[in-house]
């Protein structure tokens, strides 16, 4: 199996902003609690103990997430993605009691850099 080819990740700034997002597979709701949401929100946390990276805002409907975060490299984005989706997935089969039944989100993740105040701004007020 070929490994997974880079992200589009700029590499001339000392911090990178990125618009990260991600949904449900086939738009099932994977955050329909309000424990749910706590759930992620503390990977989020315990992931920036090993990897940690500024995150800007947060924001999960039913089916889907975003959130602004800021990170140095490439590898650092992506490995800390890796961890946060993974360990999601595992968490929320267990809580779910649907270990086995398959993927949970609807592919890997996407990360759009955000080069500018004014994307910035419009991306922190999709996400909020």
């Amino acid at each position: 199996m070929m490994p997974r080819k880079p992200g589009n990740f700029p590499g001339d700034y000392i911090f990178h902003d990125f618009h990260v997002m991600n949904r449900g597979v086939l738009r099932s709701k994977i955050f329909s609690t309000e424990q749910d949401d706590d759930a992620f929100v503390s990977i989020l946390s315990e992931m920036q103990l090993r990897i940690p990276i500024r995150i800007l805002a947060v924001v999960s409907d039913a089916e889907s997430l975003a959130f602004g975060v800021m990170a140095k490299t490439e590898k650092e984005i992506s490995e800390y993605l890796r961890l946060v989706t993974g360990t999601h997935v595992q968490r929320w089969h267990a809580n779910h009691e649907t270990r086995g039944t398959g993927a949970l989100y609807q592919g890997r993740f996407k990360a759009c850099a955000v080069e500018g105040n004014e994307y910035l701004l419009t991306v922190l007020r999709c996400v909020e």
